[in-house]
């Protein structure tokens, strides 16, 4: 009698384990064939990052400034041009077995079901790959229901099965690199190397690649600009997991753990950086459309002339309403990542701002403050009439 109780037990089990089997595979099948939720067409998997800023070049190879929409200021990077320790502090902290799995690791995701969804540690790690970030920040938006959130993981870990397919792991590497958003509008890690750091990806020391990688884990929270104690402590723990995976020794890590965090902030924005005014003048003149007597007043007929020949005469009027990229489609300078090389040597170029600011400082404002110190018009020289300008 005990063995057909204890028989039936067993069968029921491998029924119940065969019929959760098969539901899963039939869920899984159901979200690859987009019957389930949404997974992008192989066009989008092939190209999923489709908007960076255009750069502005200096004559000496120096990046002057940018061109891009707010939270796109994305300037895209090679694999070759990013720093070996940066590659290596994202690896040991984010998925420190990337190179072995195809974009979900099985022992990683059994760890933190174990830990975190059974023992509640806080501290018993997260269970998604690299891949399975790169998938969550290219196609997953808010989930605004609980089944949307049930069913938000599953999908990723179909995406990023198939972002494996189409990509190496070098490649994925680059684009969750691309794609990432540092805050302070530096989006991407050659923004993000720039703002915080005042160089590049590929010139980033070991300490600095490690505060990066560490704001990975929530860029508001290990903000350096805003915590820094905080940050340093998330660097330290980025540090430790290279110590840890082999990338650097007991001894560096403990002598880098030591450093404080400094910074060379400089805030992303249009009107900062050198030639402001003439990056300006270059963004307009790039986006003129072609002149359409219609939209000119009676006044503006000499005006009319001038812009049609320069429409007919100078390539770089309305240049991106000019030329077209593959697809037909015109180019956008916000978005298309254009690089456009100029004449101006940023060394000159930043001699002669700091000639004019040093001789408005010193001569022409205290001048005109003087000269106009007594006048009851003052900041203006003569007296205006009600009305006039």
């Amino acid at each position: 009698m005990a063995s057909k109780i204890t028989k039936g037990i067993i069968i029921s089990f491998w029924v119940l384990f065969v019929a959760a089997v098969g539901t899963v595979f039939l869920i899984f099948t159901a979200i690859a064939n987009g019957s389930i939720g949404y997974v992008p067409p192989v066009e989008q998997l092939e190209n999923p990052i489709d908007k960076y800023a255009s750069q502005v070049i200096s004559a000496d190879g120096k990046t002057l400034g940018s061109y891009a929409h707010s939270k796109d200021n994305r300037i895209f990077v090679n694999y070759r041009d990013l720093s070996p320790d940066l590659v290596k502090a994202l690896i040991a902290t984010e998925d420190v077995r990337f190179t072995e799995h195809s974009g979900i690791d099985a022992q990683g995701l059994f760890r933190a079901v174990v830990k975190r969804g059974i023992l509640m540690q806080k501290s018993g790690g997260g269970g998604s790959t690299i891949t399975q970030q790169l998938a969550k920040q290219l196609f997953s938006p808010n989930a605004d229901n609980l089944m949307e959130r049930l069913f938000q993981k599953p999908i990723e870990w179909v995406i990023a099965v198939q972002l494996e397919r189409y990509y190496t792991k070098e490649e994925i590497i680059n684009m969750y690199l691309n794609k990432f958003d540092f805050l302070y509008n530096a989006v991407g890690i050659q923004s993000a190397a720039r703002v915080y750091f005042g160089t590049t990806p590929k010139n980033l020391k070991i300490e600095e690649a490690a505060t990066l990688v560490g704001m990975c884990k929530n860029p508001s929270y290990f903000n350096p600009k805003r915590q820094n104690e905080r940050t340093r402590g998330r660097r330290n723990t980025v540090l430790e997991q290279m110590q840890k995976a082999g990338y650097i020794t007991r001894a560096e890590c403990d002598s880098l753990k030591a450093l404080p965090l400094v910074l060379h902030f400089t805030r992303m924005d249009h009107k900062e950086g050198p030639a402001p005014y003439f990056r300006e003048y270059l963004r307009i003149l790039m986006t003129r459309p072609k002149p359409d007597r219609s939209t000119y007043r009676g006044w503006q007929k000499q005006q009319f002339y001038e812009d049609s020949l320069a429409w007919e005469t100078n390539p770089l009027y309305g240049w991106c309403n000019k030329n077209k990229k593959a697809d037909g489609e015109y180019y956008n300078l916000y978005t298309d990542g254009l690089k456009i090389y100029t004449t101006i040597d940023s060394r000159m170029q930043q001699y002669a701002e700091e000639a004019v600011r040093e001789h408005f400082s010193k001569d022409l404002q205290p001048a005109f403050v003087q000269a106009n110190r007594k006048k009851k018009q003052a900041p203006f020289s003569i007296d205006l009439r009600p009305g006039e300008v």
